[in-house]
């Protein structure tokens, strides 16, 4: 008895298909509203798995870095770490390390870095673009560039913490 009770109320809830299409109103301020909240992540074209070599992978990543919205006092260096032979895929691992030099204190107390994994594919044509990954050093979460827009305050925050635990193992 409840359940035919709750399988009625749900289909109460559901507009039959004639009637949702009569209700919906489109206004031109509307579009506008939508326009401004959907907010677009830079990222770049890839380049193609025949056409990639350690260096243009290096260059991308730079080309990649370029576009995200970081003040201009950041400095980084970016670098290949190795290479990673898989059963289904080769793994080309990178890292940019990031730090906030200033005039006071022109080598940074700390800094943070970024890993990059561009995965090329032995399942996918060699045509197929290459597969990009980057990850920060305190979290194992991976992120994709085309997916997630990269924050500056991460970089902070990584700084934050390493600078607060020095000072926690200097007062000891």
């Amino acid at each position: 008895m409840e359940e035919e009770k709750e399988g009625s109320e749900q289909k109460d809830h559901i507009p039959p298909e004639d009637e949702s299409s009569s209700t919906e109103e489109w206004l031109p301020e509307d579009e506008e509203k939508e326009k401004e909240s959907k907010h677009v992540i830079k990222n770049i074209p890839w380049t193609t798995a025949k056409n990639f070599t350690v260096e243009i992978g290096q260059q991308q990543i730079e080309e990649l870095i370029s576009t995200w919205d970081i003040h201009e006092s950041w400095l980084h260096h970016s670098e290949f770490l190795e290479e990673e032979e898989l059963k289904d895929s080769k793994r080309y691992h990178y890292r940019a390390c990031w730090g906030l030099p200033t005039r006071r204190k022109p080598i940074p107390r700390a800094t943070a870095s970024v890993y990059f994994v561009i995965v090329i594919s032995k399942l996918k044509p060699d045509t197929a673009p290459v597969e990009v990954f980057y990850r920060l050093e305190s979290s194992r979460l991976i992120r994709r560039p085309e997916q997630c827009e990269f924050r500056e305050k991460w970089l902070h925050d990584i700084i934050e913490n390493k600078v607060l635990c020095a000072e926690r193992l200097a007062s000891r």
